[in-house]
């Protein structure tokens, strides 16, 4: 029989001994070699005739090192159930004596389980919270916004009058060959590229050298590659761009009528505008959202209090400072670059990680206690909507998430966070009040130092 003892349990800290009998494990790896027997085909033995003996010999330290693991698996679960114990995360699994004894049937297993549990969390009464969701209105104004962006990706251009100069905005067609010392170099020559002046598409320089262009000149641009241009061999260079110019087209006036809407499939204008504010209707409350979960996360991290794992709140701050060191890496600079103190810049950190922690705990608490889960279905369609943003990587991403348990932890934690906080906002008083676009999409995040995002989650028990 299993013994357990608990070793330590100062505070949230929980360290168990467990003991499994020599005996046990001879069992479960007789058994699992009896299994095998019928299966395997040994040379110069019928099959199901291998003597017990030889197969212990053959596969016995296999088996057994199967057997071990699984015991390990099976009876620290029961021992965390016997002890009515809930770890708030994976505990940490030490085995003790010689391994070796055991793997020969000379010794029982023995092994120490060390982690901290979730601490016991009283929630807050939902129904005494109070807060404001911004909403912004869809204006005519922002419709008609909308159908100038498109119109402006739609354009057309025409061609100008003979000997008519460009000016910026319009559309070149060019050959050109770039040269570097006299000499040509590979990927700086083209012929019929097409160049809009002013949209920076070219290196800088490039195209305001074309302004006053007429079609059929032949026109030297001298221009310098950007020191940290792409391709090495090319930056900080001077080069020389023989350009000729074939045509010179200036941007022809788009119509916004029913015949503008028909490009895209549809009827008639109406039923454009009303697609485009379905559309902007959609961004807006999706901001409202963001505003709204974020105020309910300040309130519920105002509400509750109690002591914090110390290897979760580790291991957040880990998270956070390893991402602060790589944005700075980006910038090529240190924390020692930074406008505080890194003593002053931890503690803020340390304040966030805690944050983090006390909110994942505690959503994780409403989502036990009220049966939120995220569904498989749910899961699938974030993971839809993430494959689309990756056009002809899809499969490799499928597969990625296949193996990458953590990865899908990342997908699912936002879904499960926005569902209990729309579970508690239900509870709550939530008053709607109306601001301007521009109060609408400002970050809700904005002030939390060195993230963009504050998702308090990770913590879906």
């Amino acid at each position: 029989m299993m013994q357990v003892t608990v070793t330590n349990a100062d505070g949230l800290k929980r360290e168990l001994k467990i003991e499994v009998p020599a005996g046990e494990l001879e069992g479960k790896l007789s058994s699992k070699l009896e299994e095998l027997k019928n299966q395997v085909r040994l040379k110069g033995f019928r099959p199901g005739k291998v003597p017990m003996s030889h197969l212990r010999k053959t596969f016995g330290k296999q088996v057994m090192s199967e057997v071990i693991q699984e015991t390990v698996s099976e009876s620290s679960q029961k021992a965390l159930e016997e002890q009515e114990l809930r770890p708030a995360y994976q505990p940490n699994i030490d085995l003790e004596g010689e391994v070796e004894q055991v793997m020969e049937g000379n010794a029982d297993l023995a092994y120490k389980m060390t982690f901290e549990i979730v601490p016991a969390i009283e929630l807050a009464d939902f129904s005494t919270i109070s807060i404001e969701k911004p909403v912004a209105e869809v204006t005519d104004e922002e419709v008609q916004d909308s159908l100038k962006r498109l119109a402006e990706n739609q354009k057309n251009f025409e061609a100008r009058a003979e000997g008519e100069a460009a000016e910026n905005g319009d559309q070149l067609i060019i050959d050109f060959i770039g040269k570097i010392d006299g000499e040509a170099f590979e990927g700086g020559s083209a012929e019929g590229a097409a160049i809009e002046l002013g949209a920076g598409q070219f290196i800088p320089g490039f195209e305001e050298q074309l302004v006053g262009a007429k079609a059929g000149d032949a026109v030297d641009v001298k221009v310098t590659f950007p020191a940290d241009y792409g391709a090495e061999h090319l930056a900080g260079k001077d080069a020389v761009f023989e350009v000729n110019v074939q045509e010179v087209k200036a941007p022809a006036e788009v119509t916004i009528d029913d015949e503008f809407a028909k490009r895209f499939g549809l009827d008639d204008l109406e039923k454009l505008k009303e697609i485009l504010t379905e559309q902007i209707k959609s961004d807006f409350d999706r901001m409202s959202h963001q505003h709204l979960k974020r105020a309910m996360l300040d309130k519920l991290d105002e509400l509750h209090e109690f002591e914090l794992p110390p290897a979760m709140v580790q291991q957040e701050f880990d998270a956070i400072w390893h991402q602060l060191e790589h944005e700075l890496e980006h910038q090529n600079k240190t924390v020692a670059d930074m406008d505080e103190p890194e003593e002053k810049v931890r503690e803020e950190y340390n304040k966030i990680a805690e944050r983090r922690v006390r909110l994942g705990l505690v959503l994780a608490e409403v989502g036990e206690k009220n049966s939120i889960s995220v569904t498989e279905q749910e899961l699938s369609q974030a993971l839809s909507e993430r494959a689309r943003q990756f056009p002809g990587q899809e499969r490799q991403l499928y597969e990625f998430y296949q193996q990458n348990p953590q990865a899908v932890q990342e997908l699912r934690a936002p879904i499960f966070e926005d569902k209990v906080v729309d579970y508690i906002s239900e509870l709550a008083t939530v008053t709607e009040k109306p601001v301007s676009k521009d109060e609408l999409f400002e970050d809700p995040d904005a002030d939390v130092p060195g993230h963009n995002h504050d998702h308090d989650h990770d913590h879906d028990h």
